[in-house]
């Protein structure tokens, strides 16, 4: 009976503490909201509260915060194609992130892991920043990892660029 008294009690003071931090308060009333329809979408929109599909599939020019598709995203298409003989470990595309697994030769104790973060989506000099990892293992769970500080990101990185102009240049021309 006492159990059941302090499992009843805390389900009742869990949802205070909850409303008291505002989590319930709406600040927002109806007579702040747009009568029109089409005017309630748009400030949804500018807001972060909703999404339109057709404006969300494409980036456009001014870096609205709407995503391309990967198919059509040279620079991420190029990215996958330089990065295909590494096994992937994480690969989000909406985040801009794309994290190899940890890859190495069975002979030596070192392996590397090759982590990209698009900065944007136009085909630029800055717009990959490339982190590369090495982890050299004494024993099974003895390893030290650090960040490679040498030309291979640089090199990396070029080649990607290459690559998505020559991909971005092909849609062109596939386009006219």
């Amino acid at each position: 009976m006492l159990k059941f008294i302090k499992i009843s009690l805390i389900w009742i003071v869990i949802p205070i503490f909850l409303t008291s931090c505002g989590g319930f308060n709406r600040t927002d009333t109806v007579k702040n909201q747009p009568i029109n329809a089409k005017d309630r979408v748009k400030k949804n929109i500018e807001e972060g509260r909703g999404l339109r599909l057709g404006t969300s599939m494409t980036m456009g020019p001014a870096g609205n915060g709407s995503f391309l598709f990967a198919s059509s995203n040279a620079l991420w298409r190029a990215t996958l194609e330089k990065l295909d003989f590494i096994p992937l470990s994480n690969v989000d595309y909406a985040g801009g992130v794309i994290i190899t697994d940890w890859y190495g030769d069975t002979q030596s104790d070192e392996e590397i892991k090759v982590a990209v973060r698009f900065l944007t989506n136009e085909i630029r000099s800055d717009a990959l920043d490339i982190i590369i990892y090495k982890r050299k293992c004494i024993e099974t769970n003895r390893c030290k990892t650090s960040k490679v500080e040498n030309n291979t990101n640089i090199e990396i990185k070029t080649s990607i660029l290459k690559r998505a102009a020559v991909l971005a240049k092909e849609a062109e021309s596939k386009k006219k």
